[in-house]
């Protein structure tokens, strides 16, 4: 039974071009860049080699850049940690690629092991420390790339309203 609201098409819809979207050479939306971060730490041999351990400094490398993003290799040794801190005006995904490491924020703590990922709009705040007895490693991706980082004390996060995070399963 057909009705004036079904659609139907006759053929191969493949065959109408103007009906198909181009594929995107780059990322642009949330959901986008969780699925770069996802391909990258797929890939191994994308970054494996790159990974170097600093027992006095969290070490970090720029692995890849493109219009408006950024995307950085960190490794973490047992005890090292961020501290507190903000992105800017920067949005991003963080993505544990081995290891484990810890995230605070005022709502409280989660341990994220290898494989998981968070999501996070600019003006959120948190810790992210390695509170395990392996080194791990962890990709983010920012979006605007990150030109700030401002740190921040215990006391000011709990004046601050948290902006809004997603964890993202695949």
């Amino acid at each position: 039974m057909n009705s004036d609201s079904d659609l139907q098409i006759a053929g191969d819809i493949l065959e109408v071009p103007h009906l198909l979207q181009a594929p995107r050479e780059h990322p642009v939306t949330v959901a986008e860049f969780a699925g770069l971060a996802r391909s990258i730490a797929a890939d191994r041999s994308q970054w494996e080699h790159l990974v170097q351990y600093d027992a006095t400094s969290r070490w970090y490398h720029r692995l890849r850049t493109g219009p408006g993003y950024e995307v950085w290799l960190l490794s973490w040794v047992p005890g090292q940690g961020s501290g507190l801190h903000g992105h800017g005006r920067s949005s991003g995904v963080l993505t544990v690629l081995t290891g484990a490491l810890t995230e605070r924020t005022e709502r409280g703590t989660r341990a994220l092991g290898s494989g998981a990922q968070r999501v996070f709009a600019p003006g959120y705040v948190h810790e992210v420390v390695n509170d395990a007895l392996e080194p791990a490693v962890s990709l983010h991706v920012y979006y605007p790339g990150l030109t700030e980082m401002p740190m921040r004390s215990a006391q000011s996060a709990r004046c601050t309203a948290a902006s809004p995070t997603a964890d993202v399963t695949a």
